[in-house]
């Protein structure tokens, strides 16, 4: 794969033999983000979990502290007082049956979370070949199905992840952009970590994380030293 002349310069600065501790890695990570916009900091964990079997599934998510550096739009399916408070906790969509031929048949996706009341589900639900395969279905894991939308909204707004392992049993999440501080990338990165450690399937044999890389959108890899997080 060809490289452009930015990220090859960049790599430059990173050595890919070392593994870094938390504080290193934020600083060579906003350096190697050279890119013209502002680069989303992404971390990538690689887990020993097999998550072909449902007791080692990971799936959760956490508010970090100093939010991902992104307007989230929030799309709530509810209805009567339920909606009023998910327009009040400051919803950009809210709605409910209406949506869905908006969405199946004109491919209406303008938006980046769905949350749901319990009530709502069987509506949603009908969405599953659209939303599932994007991400976007609501699940109580993640706190997007709930009754207290107010909550789950403020959360999302504040800062709120998901996480969960993909079909390579890899985690991919956002940790703020190349315009933080070090510190604000260590506290989310931490955060982060805290959250993925307590999520450690207790069926799991064998080494939880295999690696832990973090990288802007467009530039190398940082590994950083799992030994730290492995108490």
């Amino acid at each position: 794969m060809k490289r452009g002349k930015r990220y090859v310069e960049a790599a430059k600065a990173v050595d890919r033999a070392t593994l870094y501790d938390t504080a290193e890695a934020m600083a060579l990570v906003k350096k190697t983000a050279v890119a013209k916009f502002d680069e989303t900091i992404e971390a990538h964990i690689r887990t020993g979990c097999d998550g072909r079997h449902a007791d080692q599934q990971i799936r959760g998510a956490v508010v970090l502290p100093h939010g991902t550096g992104k307007k989230v739009r929030v799309l709530v399916f509810a209805k009567n007082a339920k909606a009023d408070e998910a327009v009040a906790a400051g919803a950009e969509y809210v709605g409910g049956e209406e949506l869905i031929p908006k969405i199946q048949n004109e491919g209406w996706l303008d938006f980046d979370v769905v949350v749901a009341t319990p009530d709502m589900m069987g509506v949603v639900g009908r969405l599953g070949r659209v939303l599932g395969p994007k991400g976007l279905m609501p699940n109580p894991k993640a706190g997007t199905v709930t009754m207290d939308v107010t909550k789950a909204v403020q959360d999302i707004k504040a800062g709120k992840i998901e996480y969960r392992l993909d079909k390579t049993n890899i985690i991919h999440v956002p940790i703020g952009k190349a315009s933080f501080t070090e510190e604000q990338l260590a506290d989310n990165f931490q955060t982060l970590m805290a959250a993925i450690l307590k999520a450690k399937p207790s069926t799991l044999k064998g080494q939880y994380l295999k690696s832990v890389v973090v990288a802007p959108t467009m530039g190398p890899g940082v590994k950083l030293n799992t030994a730290k997080f492995v108490q």
